[in-house]
């Protein structure tokens, strides 16, 4: 399981025209499954994702990055992205022999957005397998990227 967090002010998503996902200050999170991925890589990312100091105390005020998005009462905007399992290593058109079926792979996504409106936070979510436009106010910039792989 791949993520890209972003710490960001303010992202959105639109389909055909349409905001159907949009946050304030939080994470914009561009997931992709691997065909390998089951729950046990899904509970890591999703504590991981909640659980990451991105962001500065205010009270503090020493830049350092020291809460998460649960300390600071962030929103999440997850989006699924098979084309992080892109592989262009070889000719001119990317593989993506290794992202996860459509069928398991949008299963395993809402198991994901589940276990991380968990959380009570707000969590908003792009439209699996559409074709979707983010728009992302990046802050920082900060931009991560977390990996768990499956244990064979």
């Amino acid at each position: 399981m791949r993520v890209i967090i972003q710490r960001v002010n303010h992202s959105q998503v639109t389909v055909d025209g349409e905001i159907i996902g949009k946050i304030g200050r939080g994470l914009n999170l561009l997931v992709g499954i691997a065909e390998t991925d089951t729950e046990i890589e899904l509970n890591w990312m999703a504590r991981k994702c909640l659980e990451l100091r991105l962001f500065p105390d205010p009270e503090t005020n020493t830049g350092k990055w020291e809460k998460s998005v649960q300390e600071i009462g962030g929103e999440l905007l997850v989006v699924s992205q098979f084309t992080l399992y892109g592989d262009c290593r070889k000719g001119r058109r990317p593989s993506f022999d290794r992202s996860a079926p459509p069928e398991k792979a949008e299963k395993l996504y809402e198991l994901f957005v589940e276990k991380l409106r968990l959380s009570g936070l707000n969590v908003k979510t792009g439209k699996f397998g559409a074709l979707m436009q983010v728009l992302i106010e990046n802050d920082g910039p900060v931009t991560l990227t977390l990996e768990k792989e499956a244990n064979p």
